[in-house]
């Protein structure tokens, strides 16, 4: 019994010993794991690929040579399977012993008892890295062919030129997209035979290509024709057709061309011949002359005009030497310098002075250009000479005029810079001078700039004239509302996206840091900001880049950045709220705008200047404004400020309806907490204000009827505040 029983051990360990080596030597890679996931056996395939022994890997982590990315993903694989019982199958990269990744394909299955009971878990990959390289190349390839078939196809459509392949039967085997298009045919109904092409074609133009069509087949030409069709839709359309014939076996078996529609151009050369006419016309009438140089020969042909203007009799042989004995001494060298650049191939259009016989001066204005003969393919120079005289001297008149009202501009400038400066900034309080004084001397420079000041201080206003007065004046100005944009939307909003970045990313978008791309990117309630956006406009303001929302392209940032808050960044630092290196790169240059009831001089100017101009956006005339109303509007302390002033005096025109302005003096009756009292009591007034507004509008903040109207403010600033007091907004909406 013992024998038999040796003999079967020793039948068992040469049968694991040929597995073994049998698995050692498959391709795959084997490893087998315990019911409870431990992995106790790698096979040599594995071993080689971490260039580790068996006994290195006991105990050993493997998760530490799968990518960091895909470690998640696996893992949870895993451990469903291990929970289920089931097979699974997963991609991964794997390190190997050279530290590089390859892709692989993972399989395990579970290994059960009679009693279904897992007694062993196999698993099994395959290295897929070649396979996914190739996967790639393809997809590459099938891009960029993409990309080609669609350049051909735009550039077909901007051209207004479609390519096509004629047989001999006289069946088009291909249309492009823009031949259907310039032909006038659907193409949902094909591409039209030869017979269904000719027929919008005009009888004569029909005759010439079907005589070149059979030409280019039969005697293997190019061809090459103009004609007029009959479009459904543009009506007359002239076509210029070229095509080449293709050779197989030594005969012609198809033409491939292209049609391109020359109305546009036609059209040109037809104004142009009529302009010529013209141009001859006013010429003689006008007092222009016209000249022709051969630059080979040296030939001068003269208009009449020219001879004329310079002085000369009509029987007289033009030369450049009767040109500089008219010459002003003192436009002498000019005109001889100009000559020589025109000799060597370069336009002229300059202006000189003539000393006449008489001694009379004269001004002319000298224009020619370049052109190349057809027939000689020499080179002429071709022009006119205008007499500007008398313009020179209305010049010199309205120059002096010109000088005049400069001066009186600047006088003029300084007076209304005492109660207009910066635009709709209306004020000559000392409060708001020294805030545009320092705006007017940071405006030249490139330096960022942080305006603070409540709601309704007029922020923006002063951020669009710090713009208009830099450098970068001329380019954009982009404001962005960092509080009306969901937190979740802003770093989109702000940088852009690639398409597919998120769900709903059908197509890539601009960031408003790219739409303002050498001009200034205004960032209004930054505070607001989420915290990953801080991080990102940090970047920004340190490094000058950024990166699209799911890209990977660094992007420049030629962009000045103004922002402004109404909120205490300070406070939402020692928060945890706001960035401290994110405050001091955009303190470089602070703003403190005055609130409204700390310079009251200003507010009969601001009055007086909103009553103007709603009055006559409403067609009303204001003759006089109430001193009560000016009493009573100078008296409340305008916790909205300056825009809360605009929204009452808009209310009291679209009310009124005498000449004399008023108001109802219960909109400025009750008298906001003053800064400077407890902030709790300011808290809690604000709340029950807001939240009496919200009760009034059920719960809608925009629009006409909307809580922020009642308030007077902007949506965006209440929806600001509502999160700031954590103000359920959704309590008063109607059920």
């Amino acid at each position: 019994m013992k024998a038999s029983e040796s003999l079967q051990n020793d039948q068992s360990t040469a049968s694991e010993h040929a597995l073994r080596r049998a698995v050692d030597t498959t391709p795959a890679f084997i490893h087998t794991a315990r019911p409870d996931g431990y992995i106790d056996y790698f096979n040599r395939g594995w071993l080689d690929f971490f260039g580790k022994s068996l006994d290195d890997v006991c105990g050993w982590r493997w998760t530490e040579t799968v990518h960091p990315d895909d470690v998640a993903a696996i893992v949870q694989k895993w451990h469903a399977a291990l929970a289920s019982g089931e097979p699974f199958e997963i991609e991964s990269r794997v390190r190997r012993a050279d530290g590089s990744y390859r892709a692989l394909l993972h399989r395990k299955l579970p290994l059960r008892d009679e009693h279904g009971n897992i007694v062993k878990w196999f698993g099994s990959s395959i290295d897929i890295e070649d396979r996914r390289c190739a996967e790639r190349r393809i997809a590459e390839k099938t891009a960029e062919l993409e990309r080609n078939e669609f350049y051909l196809r735009e550039g077909e459509r901007l051209a207004h030129m479609g390519s096509w392949s004629l047989r001999p039967d006289g069946i088009f085997d291909y249309w492009s997209p823009e031949t259907f298009v310039i032909f006038g045919f659907d193409p949902n109904q094909g591409i039209p035979t030869l017979t269904q092409w000719l027929a919008p074609v005009q009888p004569d133009g029909r005759d010439l290509l079907t005589r070149t069509i059979d030409k280019m087949f039969r005697e293997g030409v190019r061809g090459d024709v103009r004609y007029w069709v009959d479009h459904p839709k543009k009506g007359k359309r002239m076509m210029h057709s070229t095509g080449e014939p293709v050779f197989e076996n030594g005969k012609v078996t198809r033409l491939i061309g292209n049609t391109l529609d020359i109305t546009e151009q036609e059209n040109a050369v037809q104004e142009l011949r009529r302009r010529k006419a013209y141009m001859d016309q006013g010429e003689a009438l006008g007092h222009t002359g016209s000249f022709g140089w051969n630059l080979a020969t040296g030939e001068l042909i003269w208009s009449d005009e020219t001879f004329r203007i310079l002085g000369y009799e009509r029987t007289a042989k033009p030369t450049l030497d009767f040109v500089f004995k008219r010459v002003h001494p003192e436009d002498l060298s000019l005109v001889q310098r100009v000559i020589e650049n025109a000799k060597a191939g370069e336009s002229l259009d300059f202006e000189h002075r003539l000393l006449l016989p008489d001694g009379s001066v004269k001004h002319v204005h000298v224009i020619g250009h370049p052109l190349t003969s057809d027939s000689t393919n020499e080179v002429e120079l071709v022009g006119t000479v205008l007499d500007v005289t008398a313009r020179k001297k209305a010049f010199e008149e309205i120059k002096t005029l010109r000088d005049e009202l400069y001066k009186e501009n600047i006088v003029l400038r300084e007076e209304l810079g005492k109660t207009s400066m910066f635009e709709e900034v209306i004020g000559t309080s000392s409060a708001l001078q020294m805030v545009l004084a320092r705006a007017a001397k940071v405006a030249p420079t490139d330096s960022t700039v942080l305006i603070m000041g409540e709601t309704g201080t007029g922020k923006e206003l002063i951020a669009r004239a710090i713009h208009k007065r830099s450098k970068r004046s001329e380019r954009p100005f982009i404001s962005v509302n960092c509080a009306a944009v969901p937190s979740s939307l802003i770093t989109s909003e702000l940088f852009g996206h690639e398409k597919g970045a998120f769900t709903g990313a059908v197509q890539r978008r601009l960031g408003r840091f790219e739409l303002a791309e050498g001009g200034t990117i205004f960032l209004d309630e930054v505070g607001d900001l989420p915290m990953e956006t801080q991080i990102a406009l940090l970047r920004v303001l340190q490094e000058r880049e950024f990166e699209r929302v799911g890209g990977t392209e660094v992007l420049r940032a030629d962009v000045r950045v103004i922002s402004a808050t109404n909120r205490d960044l300070q406070t939402a630092i020692a928060d945890g709220g706001f960035r401290s290196d994110l405050y001091y790169r955009l303190n470089v240059f602070p703003i403190k705008l005055p609130p409204l009831r700390v310079r009251k001089e200003d507010v009969p100017l601001l009055v007086n200047y909103f009553v103007d101009r709603y009055a006559k956006r409403a067609g009303k005339t204001i003759k006089h404004i109430q001193k009560k109303a000016l009493e009573a509007l100078q008296d409340y302390s305008w916790p909205g400020n300056v825009r809360e002033l605009q929204n009452v005096i808009e209310r009291s025109l679209i009310i009124g309806d005498t000449t004399e302005f008023s108001i109802d003096k219960s909109w400025v009756a009750n008298e906001p907490q003053q800064p400077g009292s407890a902030t709790t009591d300011q808290k809690a007034n604000e709340r029950q204000r807001i939240e009496a507004a919200l009760a009034q509008s059920n719960g809608k903040i925009s629009g006409a009827h909307g809580a922020a109207a009642k308030l007077g403010m902007p949506p965006s600033t209440l929806e600001s505040k509502i999160r700031s007091l954590k103000i359920n907004k959704f309590q008063f909406k109607e059920v």
